[in-house]
């Protein structure tokens, strides 16, 4: 433990934002050899599968980023057909799952954080306590859209603005309150069985998360949360589909409300996940 807190302890040291910001200028950079450069050697460290990609050749991506956001071929991720079942936004792997027990979530072993802060709204927050949450980490090499886990109708959109720690595990073992202190965007939707709540965190290096209604929403200078309403657009998402996607390395929660809801056994702190596979079922009607 006391190994890892010496290795994030340049985190706290390093300004966050203006590290992420000149990032994301390179990663957008256009300049052929130098996208090309970090592509072919992003690929050769983390081992990505490129054939099961949209666009294959890198040549076809304009930027860094546009090949780390990069589509995937039509039917490369099977979505769940089950009408109860509830699947992965993301591919990844599975922090933490359970239940939200007396308001609080479990960020790592002996580690737990506020559902109130993670949402920063205390009404909110009430609608899931009791409920249950799983949190999804993207590692670099993984595939960066972020889905909907069920049908739903979005109702409001929050833009809480916040550090920009990494979510990795080092990291969460060691940072209290990670996920309630980074950037984060928090949608909420109506479904059959009650409220959903999808929530985007930002980290280090991340330098935008793009909403697919919303297009791209930079990490803010501003301390105030952001927040958008759109109970009267209609806006209808189906299961699997896009709901946004990070431009680095980062986590996504899903919340569901008490007594709706239950995760598969199988379903543990550890546990590869692909987006689309079942992660539990509704047991509401």
């Amino acid at each position: 433990m006391l190994n890892n807190k010496i290795k994030t302890l340049p985190q706290y040291l390093l300004p966050q934002h203006l590290c992420s910001r000149l990032f994301g200028k390179i990663a957008n950079s256009k300049l052929s050899w130098l996208k090309n450069y970090l592509i072919k050697n992003f690929i050769r460290k983390y081992h990505v599968n490129m054939d099961e990609a949209e666009r294959q050749d890198i040549n076809t991506y304009i930027s860094f980023n546009d090949f780390f956001t990069r589509k995937l071929k039509r039917g490369a991720r099977p979505i769940d057909g089950d009408h109860k079942a509830i699947t992965s936004p993301a591919d990844g792997t599975i922090s933490q799952i359970g239940t939200i027990q007396n308001g609080q979530l479990i960020q790592a072993k002996g580690r737990d954080f506020s559902l109130t802060a993670l949402v920063a709204n205390q009404a909110l927050a009430k609608q899931f306590d009791g409920g249950n949450f799983a949190t999804i980490y993207l590692s670099p090499k993984d595939y960066h859209r972020v889905h909907m886990p069920v049908q739903g109708v979005l109702q409001q959109m929050s833009h809480i603005p916040g550090k920009l720690f990494s979510v990795n595990n080092r990291t969460a073992e060691t940072v209290d309150n990670l996920f309630a202190r980074n950037e984060r965007i928090v949608s909420i939707f109506k479904t059959e069985h009650g409220p959903m709540a999808v929530i985007m965190i930002g980290a280090f290096f991340v330098a935008s998360i793009h909403m697919s209604w919303a297009g791209t929403i930079s990490p803010a200078r501003a301390k105030t949360v952001h927040d958008w309403d759109y109970t009267n657009k209609n806006i209808i998402l189906a299961k699997g589909d896009e709901v946004g996607h990070f431009k680095f390395g980062s986590t996504a929660i899903v919340l569901f409300p008490a007594n709706t809801m239950t995760w598969q056994q199988d379903m543990t702190a550890g546990t590869s996940v692909m987006m689309g596979q079942q992660l539990g079922q509704f047991t509401t009607a």
